[in-house]
């Protein structure tokens, strides 16, 4: 997951926000003491959210305190503690942004020759959590034998990332883990595919990469999302929504889950519906202008 995780801001919890960024700064001491100090530049909320369903599921209370770090050392700030959770999703962290800097090498981009910065992280990840490191690199290897083979079906191409988060929360949750926190996590990692997909099509178009969006409507930019285009694919992200919903009612939290529910029942769709503005009028630039065409339509 990178960078699509997000809450639903205006109804989120004061005391939720502070609890999310200190999961965030927590995780990052976490990567620094367990995959070394640059790794932590890869940091992304995603894990942050990861972190408050995985301590939830486990029943495993989040201790924070103040401290200060290099990025805020004037004042200190709510920071969650470094545990066994916070270290394995570290390295998770720097697993995923290694192979995905290798993929953009592959790919022919320019950041792609930053992955050497995370090599070294990649490695005391791998020795940390071997498990969880040939997890990811072996669904990242299905989902590249995939693209090159040219798939054209939406869930066959969606399947490794969605297999590779539900294999990663079945490791992390151990005896806690169940069919709905599987599905859950299965239908996240899905979703997430799709969305960076949707997200990318106009960019993988033009620059001749995979996509298999096009690969299914072979369709130009500009008319992805006109008549059954945008209705399949709608109908793609409302069944997992409905999928993530179900799952959420079955899972047993053992603390207050209004953080999580908040990103899978209101983000989630709403970084949707972004997207899918961005695709349809082909004019907003920003992520904000789409926010605020939502808003102008709910008055």
């Amino acid at each position: 997951m990178f960078g699509y995780v997000s809450p639903d801001a205006p109804y989120l919890f004061k005391k939720d926000e502070v609890l999310y960024k200190a999961l965030y700064c927590g995780l990052c001491k976490s990567i620094g003491a367990g995959c070394g100090q640059w790794s932590r530049t890869a940091l992304t909320y995603d894990m942050a959210f990861t972190s408050a369903l995985i301590h939830n599921m486990r029943g495993e209370d989040v201790k924070i305190k103040k401290e200060r770090c290099i990025a805020h050392f004037i004042k200190r700030r709510p920071v969650a503690a470094v545990d066994d959770t916070t270290l394995a999703l570290g390295c998770v962290n720097t697993a995923l942004a290694y192979f995905k800097l290798c993929d953009d090498k592959a790919d022919g981009e320019a950041r792609g020759a930053f992955r050497h910065f995370y090599k070294n992280g990649f490695k005391r990840a791998l020795k940390r959590h071997p498990q969880l490191a040939e997890i990811i690199a072996n669904q990242i290897s299905r989902q590249s034998e995939l693209e090159k083979s040219g798939c054209a079906i939406i869930d066959m191409a969606a399947e490794p990332t969605a297999v590779m988060m539900r294999d990663i929360s079945v490791y992390l949750l151990k005896e806690y883990s169940t069919e709905d926190s599987e599905r859950l996590f299965y239908s996240l990692g899905k979703w997430v595919y799709l969305i960076d997909a949707l997200d990318d099509y106009d960019k993988d178009v033009k620059k001749g990469r995979y996509n298999v969006f096009y690969n299914v409507y072979k369709q130009p930019a500009a008319d992805l999302m006109k008549e059954c285009g945008k209705a399949e694919i709608t109908f793609v992200f409302d069944m997992l929504f409905a999928e993530m919903r179900q799952s959420l009612k079955n899972i047993k939290f053992h603390f207050n889950h209004d953080l999580t529910d908040n990103i899978i029942l209101r983000g989630i769709p709403l970084k949707t519906r972004s997207v899918f503005n961005r695709k349809d009028c082909g004019k907003c630039k920003k992520e904000g202008d789409c926010r605020m065409e939502e808003k102008n339509e709910q008055i």
